[in-house]
């Protein structure tokens, strides 16, 4: 196996340990301050109020990390079955349970979606939840009484290891070595696996012991990072001298450490500056008895001191500070060295190499798979997909496109294509994805931008098989065709769309107000002079068949910044309907877009049946 191969496989494991902590920071923080707060040696010391101190570090946090782990590998279900493994090696110990949390809540899941699968349509009609409530209870008890009985004293035996280890290193005074591991683990994205996999789990054992601990500033002191774009600040030149304030600002405030990256692989030798940085933090740390009570995430200064225990600033910032200086003056030599051949063109070669550590580019050669995701996965995605899976067909390459809803979207989906409105949830959901934003699901770069990173190889795409491929012609029926009509208001288009539907006996009447509500959320235009309004979230309820309307406008109709010429109206169920669109999407997907102007100036709704209904 290349080194290549070695350092994604590490990345990707590292990402995993971290994914089943960063959802959960908030709850790691709302513990930190009540310990902060309300321990006897806090700010507000309060017998009452430290109540909740030791049942959120032993309970809460291991439950929540072994639910995210299980679900991680198998959606909510797995979560479940997760936080029921997790329980078992909870139970009965006096220290907080993250190694066990890390292991059980990941075989939980993993456990659970190995038994779905192996029954998978092997389940008689009506008993479906029966079997899922039932076998989740018994797989569920069955490993509680497996980690509690086996597992959980094996993880508590590795963490007096674990715990007398930590010890000697800090007695021997080596402790200030460990940066010659996590500096530059940092540069190669192992940043959050570390902070949140490793130091943190021991970190917050030793907090609850004395009050504080110095692993949470290990990873997280600001102060090296800081020294190297000070330097950068202070001693280069053109667009990389101009760019180091905002690199601070981002860095030190809000805590993405991420940023000063290229600038150290911009001079590999700067290494030496953050080593140097963090060894004598980490020196000054462990001098003065420095410490915090909980990990500050994001790595900003704001987060370090709100985890600071009382009487403890001087000796933390004292750490920052020396860190800081010793980080600066290392990374000063080579800077100045560098300046007089350095060049602009370096920080984004540099950039670009950050991106290919991080991971966050998926390789051509381990593209397999594309998600097209939208509000509800059964209108603007399936075109999209559609589009983009006859594009890659037609070029010949061997993906797999598929589409679904936001809330579907599988945590290890490679590369997501979404609209850039809908990012925020979208990597809610899979957020060690790549994302390619568009705002139009149709008419966008996302073919031009991934075929650049491929070869043409042999063999036939890869596609979903729609469940019903037939001519339907209950879905679409030739009296809801509209051609030619008039134009008018948005939301009076819309609702004429989904009056038809009512009329139609697809949907009940509420399904109207809803499919206008959808539209202010985010527009159903789609591109090519198509808008597909529909209902999503309980909307859904209101829908009694599937069933879709076709309503032509010549002369347009206002859709926020686009116009729509055809406006299909949409009312699905499973994926009978989906066929229907792959065949507009496939219509409309021509280089000339004369199909575009067919589709706006036709007379002839036989024409437009046959069209939508064409299995060519």
């Amino acid at each position: 196996m290349g080194e290549g191969r070695i350092q994604e496989k590490v990345q990707k494991f590292g990402r995993f340990l971290s994914g089943m902590v960063m959802p959960n920071i908030g709850a790691f923080i709302a513990w930190g301050l009540i310990t902060a707060l309300f321990i006897p040696t806090g700010w507000l010391p309060s017998e009452y109020l430290s109540k909740l101190v030791g049942p959120m570090i032993i309970y809460l946090l291991p439950l929540l990390i072994g639910y995210t782990g299980g679900k991680m590998v198998s959606d909510s279900r797995g979560g479940v079955l997760g936080a029921i493994a997790t329980i078992g090696v909870i139970v009965g110990v006096d220290i907080p349970m993250f190694i066990g949390a890390m292991i059980m809540g990941p075989l939980g899941g993993y456990v659970i979606k190995k038994f779905d699968e192996a029954i998978e349509g092997k389940v008689p009609a009506g008993f479906e939840m029966l079997i899922n409530n039932f076998s989740a209870g018994i797989i569920g008890a069955l490993l509680a009484l497996l980690a509690y009985t086996g597992i959980g004293p094996v993880v508590v035996s590795l963490n007096v290891i674990l715990k007398n280890g930590v010890e000697s290193i800090v007695n021997a005074g080596l402790l200030p070595l460990v940066s010659l591991f996590i500096e530059p683990g940092k540069i190669l994205f192992l940043n959050n696996a570390m902070n949140h996999g490793i130091l943190s789990p021991i970190g917050i054992q030793q907090a609850k012991e004395v009050g504080k601990s110095v692993f949470f500033l290990l990873e997280a002191n600001p102060g090296p990072g800081l020294g190297i774009l000070l330097a950068y600040w202070m001693f280069s030149k053109g667009m990389i001298k101009q760019s180091a304030p905002g690199a601070i600002i981002i860095h030190f405030l809000g805590g993405i450490h991420e940023i000063y990256f290229p600038y150290v692989l911009m001079n590999p030798l700067l290494l030496l500056a953050v080593i140097g940085g963090g060894a004598s933090g980490v020196f000054t740390f462990n001098l003065l008895g420095a410490g915090l009570v909980a990990s500050p995430s994001p790595g900003s200064i704001f987060a370090v001191l709100a985890m600071i225990p009382k009487g403890g600033y001087f000796a933390v910032l004292t750490g920052v500070l020396v860190s800081t200086v010793v980080s600066f003056l290392i990374a000063s030599i080579f800077v100045k060295q560098a300046s007089a051949k350095q060049d602009d063109s370096q920080l984004e070669e540099a950039k670009e190499s950050v991106k290919e550590l991080k991971g966050n580019i998926v390789k051509h050669h381990d593209i397999k798979k594309i998600i097209f995701a939208c509000d509800a996965g059964m209108g603007s995605s399936a075109m999209g997909a559609t589009t983009l899976r006859n594009k890659f067909k037609k070029a010949g390459f061997n993906i797999e496109v598929v589409h679904c809803a936001i809330e579907a979207i599988p945590s290890d989906a490679q590369i997501v294509v979404t609209h850039e409105k809908l990012a925020a949830r979208a990597k809610s959901k899979a957020p060690n994805s790549e994302y390619i934003l568009v705002r139009d699901f149709i008419d966008n770069p996302v073919f031009e931008t991934i075929s650049k990173r491929l070869q043409p190889i042999n063999g036939s795409v890869i596609v979903e098989e729609n469940t019903d491929d037939k001519e339907d012609s209950a879905i679409l029926r030739k009296s809801n065709i509209l051609l030619g009509l008039k134009s008018m208001e948005r939301d009076e288009v819309i609702r004429m769309a989904g009056s038809l539907l009512y009329k139609s006996g697809y949907v009940d009447e509420e399904y109207i107000e809803a499919m206008i509500e959808r539209e202010k959320d985010l527009t159903t235009y789609i591109g090519k002079g198509i808008a597909i309004p529909h209902g999503v979230g309980k909307a859904k309820e209101n829908i009694k068949k599937s069933g879709m309307v076709v309503l032509q406008f010549p002369e347009g109709v206002s859709f926020g910044d686009e116009t729509a010429y055809m406006v299909i109206g949409i009312a699905g169920v499973g994926n009978e309907h989906l066929s229907i669109l792959s065949n507009i999407a496939t219509a409309i997907n021509e280089e000339d877009d004369s199909m575009v102007e067919v589709l706006r100036t036709t007379t002839d709704s036989e024409y437009i049946y046959n069209l939508f209904h064409s299995s060519n």
